[in-house]
């Protein structure tokens, strides 16, 4: 028996959703990432001490990086678009004869 949410078409192996596992792993991974970039940009902002504006421009750099990788680290993925089933009626009148207008 077919459930009135699928169509009866078998389920690709591709279609299905990694797992929670897969997910955090990858989280972890991007969280990791945008940290460490931060590290170098500190440094080359003591490097290029001397270049005011360079600094400047790395400090600016480093600093939305911590809030950036929460807010990445803490998403998940989005949600696949599902197809609401609806019902679909019928209208039908309850009478079906001409009604006739009585003028006075």
């Amino acid at each position: 028996m077919v459930s009135p949410e699928r169509d009866g078409t078998p389920v690709l192996i591709t279609e299905a959703a990694p797992s929670y596992e897969e997910q955090h792993a990858a989280r972890k991974r991007k969280y990791a990432i945008m940290m460490g970039a931060r590290i170098p940009c500190l440094i080359l902002a003591m490097v290029f001490y001397q270049t005011w504006w360079l600094a400047l421009a790395f400090l600016v750099l480093s600093v939305p990086l911590p809030w950036m990788a929460v807010l990445v680290a803490n998403d998940r993925p989005p949600r696949k678009a599902e197809k609401a089933s609806r019902l679909v009626k019928e209208h039908r009148a309850i009478e079906s004869r001409p009604h006739h207008v009585i003028e006075g």
